[in-house]
């Protein structure tokens, strides 16, 4: 895992207590678009079920993944797809 990506793993799980997390890097498949760069981390598919998104809609668990995450937008994370699950709707989805 590079360091953006590490980064993304420590504060989503220090933020979420996830029962599941995935992180994938997805950059080699925006060669050519916007905010890709060299070496990657720059496009990232994220999985994450936590009980702290009961109650959330699908668009404030997003607001609260991409405020948690504001630092690494700011140094160049240009995109983040997204899934967030409860754990009662994991398996669900």
């Amino acid at each position: 895992m590079g360091a953006v990506a590490t980064a993304i793993d420590k504060k989503l799980r220090e933020r979420f207590a996830p029962t599941r997390l995935s992180i994938e890097d997805e950059s080699a498949r925006h060669r050519g678009h916007a905010g890709f760069r060299e070496g990657g981390e720059s496009h990232f598919r994220v999985e994450i079920v936590s009980p702290a998104f009961t109650g959330h809609s699908r668009v404030t668990r997003q607001r609260l993944v991409y405020q948690t995450l504001q630092d690494e937008f700011a140094g160049g994370l240009h995109a983040l797809a997204l899934t967030t699950l409860t754990p009662e709707e994991d398996g669900k989805a």
